[in-house]
C-alpha cells in the first residue's frame, strides 16, 4: 500500500510539472504573439503606409463618376511638375471615359483598379468578389493597355476574404493613412490643413477626382507647395512600396470600418 502511494505521488508530481511547463509556454507565446512569424504564414494585408524615414509620400486619387474634375487635377500636377501619383479608377467609369483614362496614362501616372460595382465587397460571396475584381481588371487592361496590380476597394471596404482573393488574383490592396476628406467640400483651407498637418514619411494620401469633389484641384497646388517646403518627394504607390521592406500594420476585418465616400 505504501508503495502505491509513493508511485502515485511521483506521477502526480510529474503531471503537475508538465502542467506548469505548458502554462509557462502558453504565457510566453501570448506575450510574444506580435513578434512570432515563424509558426504561421504571413496573411495578405492592406497597405496604409510604409515604414521609412525618407520624406516620400504618395498622392492618390479615386475616380468613379463625372468628367469635370480629373483634367483640372492633371493640369495642376503638370504645372507643379509632379510626375508621380496614383489614380484608382472604377471600371464602369473607365469604360465610359477612355479619353480621360488615356490622358492619365499618357501623363505617366500609375493606374490602379477601384473595382467594378461601387458596393461593399465584404458583403459578397467569394465568387462575386472574384468576379468583380476580374471584371474590373479586364476593362482597365483593355482601356489602358496595361494590367493593374493595385486595387483600392470601393468604399475602402474589405475583410479577410477580400484580401485573400485579391492576393490570389495578384493584387495588392491599397488603403491610406491620411484622408483629405475633400469630398465634403469643406473649404480649401481645411483640406490643405488636413493633408499637410497629417502627412508623415511613407504616407498614402487619399483624394478624389470625381465630380463631387469640387475643391480638390484648388487645394492641390498649395498642398504640393507646402509638402515640398517640408522636404517631401512625390512618388507612386508602387515606388513607395518598393523603396523599403514592407512591414504591414495589423489588418483586421473592416466590414464596419470604411470611408463610405471613398469612391466619389
Amino acid at each position: 500500500m505504501n508503495l502505491f502511494y509513493v508511485m502515485n505521488g511521483r506521477r502526480l508530481k510529474r503531471y503537475f510539472l508538465i502542467c506548469i511547463g505548458i502554462v509557462f509556454a502558453v504565457g510566453v507565446v501570448y506575450a510574444e504573439k506580435d513578434n512570432i512569424t515563424v509558426f504561421a504564414p504571413q496573411q495578405p494585408a492592406a497597405i496604409y503606409s510604409i515604414p521609412t524615414s525618407k520624406k516620400i509620400v504618395a498622392l492618390t486619387f479615386d475616380i468613379s463618376w463625372g468628367d469635370k474634375r480629373a483634367e483640372p487635377i492633371l493640369n495642376v500636377l503638370k504645372e507643379k511638375k509632379v510626375g508621380k501619383a496614383t489614380f484608382f479608377l472604377s471600371a464602369p467609369w473607365s469604360k465610359s471615359h477612355p479619353d480621360i483614362v488615356k490622358k492619365i496614362a499618357a501623363s505617366g501616372f500609375e493606374i490602379g483598379s477601384h473595382g467594378n460595382k461601387h458596393d461593399f465587397y465584404s458583403s459578397f460571396s467569394d465568387e462575386e468578389i472574384r468576379n468583380e475584381i476580374q471584371t474590373a481588371h479586364a476593362i482597365l487592361a483593355e482601356v489602358t493597355g496595361k494590367a493593374p496590380k493595385l486595387i483600392r476597394m470601393p468604399n475602402g471596404d474589405f475583410d479577410k476574404r477580400v484580401l485573400r482573393i485579391a492576393d490570389e488574383l495578384g493584387y495588392k490592396v491599397i488603403q491610406w493613412d491620411t484622408d483629405s476628406l475633400d469630398w465634403m467640400n469643406m473649404g480649401t483651407a481645411k483640406i490643405i490643413n488636413r493633408v499637410v498637418g497629417k502627412v508623415h514619411p511613407g504616407d498614402i494620401v487619399l483624394m478624389h477626382a470625381s465630380d463631387s469633389s469640387k475643391q480638390t484641384h484648388e487645394a492641390l497646388p498649395v498642398i504640393i507647395d507646402q509638402l515640398r517646403a517640408k522636404g517631401y518627394e512625390f512618388v507612386s504607390v508602387t515606388d513607395l512600396i518598393s523603396q523599403t521592406e514592407l512591414q504591414g500594420k495589423t489588418v483586421q476585418d473592416k466590414t464596419a470600418m470604411f470611408d463610405a465616400t471613398a469612391g466619389y
